[in-house]
């Protein structure tokens, strides 16, 4: 592994590559050794999903934190929040083997420190890049004089019942829903989680398939939707779920088989979170929609709004106390879940809110769903500061309007705003647009693009 590889896969959270090309056992096994001298802790856990290399390289890091001492708890299968539970019962550590809705020959690993806490480029992300480049240059590290025990332990029940003791599910009426696993980890945990409940379960793709045969599990592209959304039609079922590879995002689509806003599902859980614990503070992300602040402002909370990205929003969690929080990406985070993302837990959420009232989910979520929105547009461009320099320039004298660049340039007027951000590893500028018709978003829409690929 040279050092110019190593640096290409090492990003804000996570390790992510090409297998075999950028990521081999070998390699795994070093960076087993180096997160366990990072945190210097006396365990942790590790986990893998369902692609051919997951056990292998899940295995090779296990036996290099165990050559430094530290004893490894393996739960095996599980979906990403699941490691993120057991991190958090445990209070250990964590490593979770996943390259989440990526392609079939990338792998990866998300990385945390007891509890859930995020590990991120300055949280011990950096040191353990520095000390794997350096074995890798040098040869592995030393081992311990007493190495660390591994261990199995299945959590999944445990997983289960956490989720289930912070919804009240045991007075919703019947509902049939249908699930599209796309073949990643949402297969292994839901029919678990939904075990006993009133639910009639349409299974789509649960058969664990790390190679996705029949689509990607990236709900966030809408032709991965499609076969959710014909299969809601052809049922009649009343709300579909599409679950990613490592199953900690989920996306719903209504009886009509009509996509949900991530933003409307922010707002009807921040509705249901605040009823619970009143004048809390809601994390919402800077592409969210509107009507998350609005919806917070009504229900007695305060909102908060944020950077893009799972460890800007876990640091704002930790930081503000705050009870819950949204992206548009469709990752929710809760404090009754070490302030951790869980799609499973937004999931019952919605359960919970269709099937304690009579009406269909299209009708339950339109009062969170206020505004026209473009969705994520992306760009392909040459350079990425220069054409998003020219759309600032183009915007900076426009009356009413206000320029903010927390992340990305935001433009925000009465009627509409949009923001555009460069992606950290392709190049792209992702433009998003809300307004308060659809005519406008179009309008804007165009203007921008018109710029950013002149």
């Amino acid at each position: 592994m040279a050092v110019a590889d190593l640096s290409q896969i090492v990003k804000a959270y996570d390790v992510r590559g090409v297998v075999p090309d950028q990521w081999d056992e070998p390699l795994a096994e070093l960076f087993g050794a180096a997160f366990a001298q990072v945190t210097d802790a006396s365990a942790i856990v590790v986990g893998h999903d369902m692609r051919p290399s997951s056990p292998g390289l899940s295995r090779a890091f296990a036996r290099g934190a165990a050559a430094r001492g530290v004893d490894v708890t393996e739960i095996g299968l599980c979906s990403t929040d699941q490691l993120y539970f057991a991190s958090g019962q445990l209070g250990l550590p964590g490593a979770m083997f996943t390259a989440s809705h990526n392609p079939a020959q990338y792998n990866g690993i998300k990385l945390c420190r007891a509890g859930a806490a995020p590990v991120g480029q300055d949280t011990g992300l950096t040191e353990i890049r520095t000390l794997v480049e350096g074995w890798s240059e040098t040869g592995a590290p030393e081992p311990a004089a007493a190495p660390g025990e591994i261990t199995r332990q299945d959590v999944l029940a445990d997983y289960a019942a956490h989720l289930r003791s912070l919804v009240d599910l045991t007075r919703i009426r019947p509902l049939k829903v249908v699930v599209d696993a796309g073949n990643g980890m949402g297969g292994h945990t839901v029919p678990t989680v939904f075990d006993g409940l009133p639910l009639d379960l349409v299974p789509l793709y649960f058969e664990l398939d790390g190679t996705f045969p029949n689509h990607e599990a990236n709900p966030l592209d809408p032709k991965n939707l499609v076969d959710l959304q014909a299969k809601v039609r052809e049922t009649g079922a009343d709300i579909g779920l599409a679950f990613d590879g490592d199953a900690d995002r989920c996306f719903a689509v209504d009886e009509r088989g009509e996509p949900v806003s991530p933003s409307a599902i922010t707002a009807l859980v921040a509705a249901r979170e605040l009823a619970k614990h009143p004048g809390g503070t809601i994390i919402h992300n800077l592409i969210t929609s509107w009507s998350v602040p609005e919806v917070v402002g009504e229900h007695g909370g305060k909102a908060v709004r944020t950077r893009v990205g799972h460890s800007f929003i876990k640091q704002e969690m930790a930081r503000t106390g705050a009870i819950f929080g949204g992206e548009h990406s469709a990752h929710y985070y809760f404090r009754d879940f070490w302030n951790a993302d869980t799609g499973m837990l937004a999931a019952l959420h919605v359960l919970a809110a269709l099937g304690g009232q009579d009406g269909p989910l299209s009708e339950l979520v339109r009062q969170y769903d206020r505004y026209a929105a473009s969705g994520e547009i992306n760009s392909t461009v040459a350079d990425q500061a220069g054409r998003a320099a020219a759309v600032k320039a183009a915007y900076e004298g426009l009356e009413g309007a206000t320029l903010d660049e927390l992340d990305g340039l935001t433009v925000t007027t009465a009627d509409w705003w949009f923001n555009l951000r460069a992606s950290n590893t392709e190049p792209l500028l992702r433009l998003n647009v809300e307004a308060r018709d659809e005519a406008t978003v179009t309008r804007v829409r165009d203007e921008v693009l018109a710029i950013v690929r002149a």
